[in-house]
Order: structure tokens, then sequence, then C-alpha cells
């Protein structure tokens, strides 16, 4: 339906730091142009997906707790002023 696929981002903390993960679930993605490089996927490096794949994998690190912490102040904070 959408056509194809530009890219795969992995972020969290599974994500982040399981290479053996992302291998496993890119592994038969091929069809849809998808390729990563071992070397760069076990470095846990920005971008994983081989020269030649036509789709970009990313790998995206985030602060989950930073987010959760900021939702939660932001709560507070409108029940505090109502």
């Amino acid at each position: 339906m959408l056509g194809g696929v530009d890219t795969i981002v992995f972020a969290g903390g599974i994500g982040e730091n399981s290479p053996i993960v992302r291998r496993r679930i890119c592994a038969d993605l091929g069809f849809l142009g998808v390729e990563i490089d071992p070397t760069l996927n076990e470095k846990n490096a920005p971008l994983i997906s081989s020269r030649r794949a036509l789709v970009n994998v990313r790998v995206i690190r985030t602060d989950e707790e930073r987010m959760i912490a900021r939702s939660v102040q932001h709560i507070l904070a409108a029940n505090e002023s109502g």
C-alpha cells in the first residue's frame, strides 16, 4: 500500500543495544531493499545499512526516562494551575 520503505529506525533499549535483534528483524526484509552491514550493526553505529541497500537502517539513541520525567512534570504543573 505504501509502495516501499525509505528508512527503518531502531530505538529504545533493545533497538539501540541489540545487534542480534536488529540482524534477525532485518534478515528477511531483503525483498524491501533492506541489507545491514554486520560490522556497523555490531558497533551500534547510527547508520547500519550497507552501502548497496535501498533502505536506510538507523539506530537512534533515545532517553526514555527523560521523556517520561518531562511528561510527568507537565502533568503535575497542569494540575497545580488548574
